[in-house]
């Protein structure tokens, strides 16, 4: 194997391993930590929660951090990964991905400033109302990241299904949780009400970008990903 080959097997692997941690943090963060501690309507509720399991929530807060970290790193492999296929498109993906991270990075402020409420810290009347109301622009700043996220898996789908070692039914299950995304952030922002019965459809996304990890981590392990033709 030589030198260009084996770089390309890693950066491979390594984009895989990245897209795994990404899900990992991501789901857990706001499925199982988030989901559990903020009580919707609530803000007397969601700030004992908090109070209650303040290490958690700090702990969502790192796995959310180091989330965006990976993500910005798998955004530059895949950009050169997938660039033979179409530079320009490479490119686009790309700068969508990296829009979606850098939302998801300033959109944590909204629950330092939560955490800041219900500790106490700030001093500020009606603490618990205001982190609620913090909580909640995080979660529509999840929604407006996710916009991005989907057109940025829109023209990853276009380019997975040109790549050879990818198989082409992967490529439509990208395009289509690119779809999935745009459908539910725009549910929350114009039709928030139908917003509920649509969160099933995220069973699409998780599945399509597991299966994408693990075919990263085999084409590298089997060194047929390359960095350039």
């Amino acid at each position: 194997m030589d030198q260009t080959r084996a770089a390309g097997g890693t950066g491979v692997v390594a984009a895989g391993l990245l897209y795994l941690v990404i899900i990992a943090a991501g789901v857990w963060s706001e499925a199982f930590v988030r989901a559990a501690l903020v009580a919707s309507g609530d803000a007397d509720t969601t700030a004992a929660n908090i109070l209650a399991h303040q290490g958690l929530f700090r702990f969502s807060l790192a796995a959310d951090a180091i989330m965006a970290l990976c993500d910005a790193g798998l955004a530059v492999l895949l950009f050169l990964l997938l660039r033979p296929h179409g530079a320009a498109l490479a490119l686009a993906a790309t700068v969508f991905r990296l829009i979606q991270t850098s939302i998801i990075g300033g959109n944590l402020m909204n629950q330092i400033a939560a955490l800041s409420l219900v500790t106490g810290a700030t001093g500020i009347a009606d603490a618990e109302a205001l982190a609620l109301y913090r909580l909640d622009l995080h979660a529509q700043g999840y929604d407006v990241a996710l916009i991005f996220f989907g057109v940025a898996n829109l023209l990853l789908g276009v380019l997975l299904c040109r790549a050879p070692w990818a198989a082409k039914a992967l490529g439509w299950l990208i395009a289509a949780s690119g779809i999935v995304y745009l459908t539910g952030s725009f549910l929350r922002l114009l039709a928030p009400e139908l917003a509920g019965a649509f969160a099933y459809a995220y069973a699409l996304p998780l599945l399509a970008e597991t299966a994408f990890a693990v075919t990263l981590l085999v084409a590298g392990l089997r060194g047929r990903a390359r960095l350039s033709h």
